[in-house]
């Protein structure tokens, strides 16, 4: 535990006082751990921190004895629309390219009706695991829908519905099946276009003000289903109108192999000089990196969302998280899509990133529970470029999870409260502040959640169920052949 000591001076008053938690774990830069802890809420922010008794004026009160709360969990990497195809028979013993065939036909059935009722339920999962800020990587436009501002409209309302804090970013597909690429055709966008709606989508949806729950970025799907022409024209977009960019990098070793025999670069390299790499990029997977890879991802400030649990489910490989740290890159976590994880727990991610980096630790140094909760929290704000949340401090939004280690498997996790969350992590967070407001109390969602569990079984029965759930067209070739080895990202 760090040193136990006031953090600041008490409020007078406040809106909402957290008071006599167990232990608060506020991830600021002394690492500070509070027993008898208390934390002050006015107008969505943080007032105050504290331990012992707190003398404040407050509107409401709320006991947090028995519970560890910390930042809120930050997810940097997602796909909501994957819900529809989680668990799909037909892709569960694939790696990539095979897995993404048995997908698409799928995906191509999306709408707004979909995209909300996908959202919805990814979301929800998201926050009862303590997530309370989440990016989204939408990509898959149907050309039967009404558009891609349409769509992320969708997304974004259901995350207001219920109440997370969201970094959605539009993505785009514009290579085809005979450019390389390996979507359908009705997925595949005009590069005119999806500019002209890139734009549109920033004007229209991005809050860059402190505080905001709704920000915009600009996400061409990969090297290699985006053209040269998308991925360039939207990064100088992206930084004449302030947004932030993500794209898929470096995932399979077919990648690689495809663009040292195409461009003879790497992938890093090759977004390098296509301009893509900043303090304004987080990249997601970069799993197949090098020393020099990571050397110019750290010189260039650009941030890396990991995703353990889908690198192992598609058997994509092993990010080399450790030296990334070690050289200065900020490192965040994402759950990917529900399609290739196929959960939506972001605490239970960081579980797995701390076993994953410690299979690969070669006799060093092991990750720690703390460090890799810090991945979740610091290194979610980091990347996604934020500076008003991942931390408990006077001043941030108050975006707080709470957590109870109660019952069998906690028992003997008084030991160390805090690495329990990670060594023992309980089932669901007991309760989830988003900007001073609990979107999760008790272990359930603030609102209700049966509605949304339904929607979205009837969905999954009339856009799985009317294609009968077979897979699609797979691909028969070896893993180096160059027909494999493009459009393998997700």
């Amino acid at each position: 535990m760090g040193v136990l000591e006031p953090m600041s001076e008490s409020p007078p008053s406040c809106a909402m006082l957290v008071e006599h938690l167990d232990v608060l774990v506020t991830m600021d830069e002394a690492n500070r751990e509070l027993t008898d802890a208390w934390v002050a809420i006015e107008d969505g922010s943080i007032v105050g921190v504290g331990s012992g008794t707190a003398h404040i004026a407050a509107e409401s009160r709320v006991d947090g004895r028995g519970l560890v709360a910390m930042p809120g969990l930050v997810n940097t990497h997602h796909h909501f629309f994957q819900t529809l195809t989680r668990v799909l028979p037909a892709a569960q013993e694939m790696r990539i390219v095979d897995w993404l065939a048995a997908n698409y036909k799928f995906w191509a059935q999306l709408d707004e009706e979909a995209i909300y009722t996908t959202a919805r339920v990814a979301i929800g999962e998201l926050l009862l695991s303590g997530c309370t800020t989440s990016s989204d990587h939408l990509y898959t436009y149907p050309k039967s829908c009404h558009g891609a501002l349409a769509m992320l409209g969708a997304e974004i309302s259901a995350a207001a519905d219920l109440g997370i804090r969201l970094h959605a970013t539009r993505g785009a597909i514009d290579t085809s099946l005979g450019a390389g690429g390996s979507p359908p055709p009705e997925l595949v966008e005009e590069t005119d276009s999806v500019l002209e709606s890139m734009e549109s989508a920033v004007l229209k949806f991005n809050d860059p003000s402190p505080g905001a729950m709704v920000r915009i970025g600009l996400a061409p799907c990969s090297l290699t289903i985006s053209t040269e022409r998308l991925l360039v024209e939207s990064a100088r977009l992206a930084r004449r109108l302030g947004a932030t960019l993500h794209t898929h990098v470096a995932e399979v070793i077919e990648e690689e192999e495809y663009c040292t025999e195409v461009y003879g670069q790497r992938p890093v390299e090759r977004l390098a000089e296509l301009g893509w790499l900043g303090e304004d990029v987080w990249l997601a997977h970069v799993v197949h990196a090098d020393s020099s890879d990571i050397e110019r991802l750290a010189a260039t400030g650009t941030a890396v969302a990991h995703c353990p649990s889908s690198n192992m489910r598609l058997g994509s490989g092993i990010a080399p998280v450790l030296e990334m740290q070690e050289r200065g890159v900020a490192v965040s976590l994402g759950v990917d899509g529900s399609a290739s994880n196929d959960a939506g727990n972001l605490l239970a991610e960081v579980r797995q990133a701390m076993l994953l980096s410690r299979v690969v630790s070669r006799g060093g140094k092991l990750m720690s529970p703390r460090e890799a909760l810090k991945l979740a929290t610091v290194g979610g704000a980091r990347a996604l470029r934020r500076d008003d949340i991942g931390t408990i401090d006077r001043g941030r939004r108050a975006d707080i999870a709470f957590f109870s280690l109660q019952g069998p498997a906690a028992a003997g996790a008084e030991n160390d409260p805090v690495a329990a969350l990670v060594l023992a992590p309980p089932a669901r967070a007991t309760h989830v502040m988003i900007d001073g407001r609990f979107a999760v109390w008790g272990g359930h969602l603030a609102v209700e959640e049966e509605p949304i569990v339904r929607a979205h079984r009837d969905l999954v029965r009339r856009l799985v169920g009317q294609l009968g759930g077979e897979p699609a067209s797979v691909s028969r070739f070896p893993i180096g052949e160059t027909t494999r080895k493009i459009g393998g990202n997700k």
